[in-house]
C-alpha cells in the first residue's frame, strides 16, 4: 500500500472533464469583461463628475478609456473560442461512443 496521495480517476460517465486552457479561457474573459465594464462605469463618473475632454487624456485615464475600447471585444473573442473548442471536443467525443 502506497502512502503518497493519488490522483483521482475522471469519472466515466462521458462527461469530459475541464481542461486549463478552457479554464483559463473562461476566467481571462470574466476578468476582463469586468474589468472593461467597471473602466466604463469610471468613465461614465467622470463625465459626471465634471471631467472635461483635456482631463481624460492626462495620467491613468488613457488606458482607463482603452480597456473597453479593447477589452470587450477581446473577452467575446475569448467566450467565442471557449464555445468553439467545446462544440469540437463534445463532437469528437460523440463520435468516439
Amino acid at each position: 500500500m502506497s502512502t503518497h496521495p493519488t490522483r483521482p480517476e475522471p469519472p466515466d460517465d462521458g462527461t469530459a472533464s475541464v481542461r486549463r486552457i478552457d479554464r483559463l479561457l473562461a476566467y481571462g474573459a470574466l476578468a476582463l469583461a469586468a474589468a472593461s465594464i467597471l473602466c466604463f462605469f469610471a468613465i461614465i463618473i467622470g463625465t459626471s463628475t465634471g471631467m472635461d475632454q483635456d482631463a481624460f487624456g492626462e495620467g491613468v485615464w488613457p488606458a482607463v478609456a482603452a480597456l473597453p475600447t479593447y477589452g470587450l471585444p477581446l473577452a467575446f473573442l475569448m467566450i467565442v473560442a471557449l464555445l468553439i473548442m467545446s462544440f469540437v471536443r463534445k463532437g469528437r467525443a460523440g463520435k468516439r461512443s
